[in-house]
């Protein structure tokens, strides 16, 4: 049986080091890493992301802003909004709830924030700091980052040589992932929709990310005995057997079918989610130190 990967656990060490280090930056520097969160309208999931977003930098005692704005903003007035946040001396990271209203160029949005406040990781300018292998001055998307976190835990810091297959290619998880692998000397495979023989390109990983949104997809004779799994699907499916109309979260990977198979694997729940917080936080604390002229904690 295959260890199970905590990313709870990884999580509040992240947390407790971010708390520790921040309260150390306001006592030497005077600085305290500020965070602000934009969302507008008023999706349930959105508010739920913000909402706990929000309540995790007071925890870490980092100075939290919220801005709600109304379904109907104008895209030049959230532009307006972001331009503020970038000019203002508190605020060290800046985040646009995805997803916007239709109306919104989120694209336009997202570059339009300073890249050194980008603690999301999407501007272009961080994607391109981390695809040429930048990593100290980039911004890391903060899934892919809390992921590379859990691999090195379960598997050392040294993953020079292994076979990693990332299944995906998004911008937010698939291709950053990708690049963090490659910066740690791995041989790595970007998987997808139009791979040929999926489960047998699977089969080669040492380390496999599954990325591509479908329950379940990845079975266990796709897994290489004692590989590193990591699961960052999230979805939501029918559970007849807790009762009419109940539902029940899994990830993209047949838990129950891999974990016999695999060295490691992240649980869904209970694995990468938590490490998503976690590293946005991390992110915050890493612009506050950079402004202060210090050199940021490594996680």
């Amino acid at each position: 049986m295959a260890q199970i990967i905590d990313g709870r656990a990884v999580a509040d060490e992240v947390i407790a080091t971010v708390t520790r280090e921040a309260a150390s930056l306001k006592k030497s520097a005077g600085v305290t890493p500020g965070i602000a969160v934009v969302i507008v309208g008023e999706d349930p999931a959105s508010q739920v992301y913000v909402a706990s977003k929000s309540k995790k930098a007071r925890e870490c005692g980092f100075h939290s802003v919220q801005h709600t704005l109304p379904e109907n903003t104008s895209e030049a007035d959230l532009l307006a909004l972001v331009a503020s946040l970038n000019a203002d001396p508190a605020i060290h990271g800046i985040l646009v709830q995805l997803p916007l209203p239709r109306h919104i160029d989120s694209a336009a949005v997202i570059q339009a924030i300073s890249p050194d406040k980008d603690v999301d990781g999407f501007h272009l300018v961080n994607v391109g700091r981390l695809g040429a292998g930048l990593l100290d001055g980039a911004f890391v998307p903060c899934t892919p980052a809390g992921s590379m976190l859990l691999i090195q835990r379960a598997r050392g810091d040294d993953l020079s040589g292994l076979n990693a297959v990332v299944l995906g290619r998004s911008n937010i998880v698939g291709k950053p992932m990708a690049n963090l692998l490659l910066a740690a000397n791995c041989t790595v495979t970007i998987a997808h929709s139009r791979t040929k023989d999926l489960p047998a390109m699977a089969r080669t990983a040492d380390i496999l990310v599954a990325a591509v949104g479908r329950p379940e997809m990845v079975k266990g004779d796709w897994v290489k005995p004692g590989a590193i799994v990591i699961d960052v699907g999230i979805n939501r499916i029918a559970a007849p057997e807790k009762g009419e109309g109940k539902t029940r979260l899994v990830g993209d990977v047949d838990f129950d079918e891999a974990a016999k198979v695999a060295g490691a694997i992240t649980p869904v729940p209970g694995g990468v989610g938590p490490m998503t917080i976690a590293m946005l936080m991390a992110n915050t604390l890493v612009s506050a130190c950079r402004t202060a002229g210090l050199k940021p904690p490594k996680f």
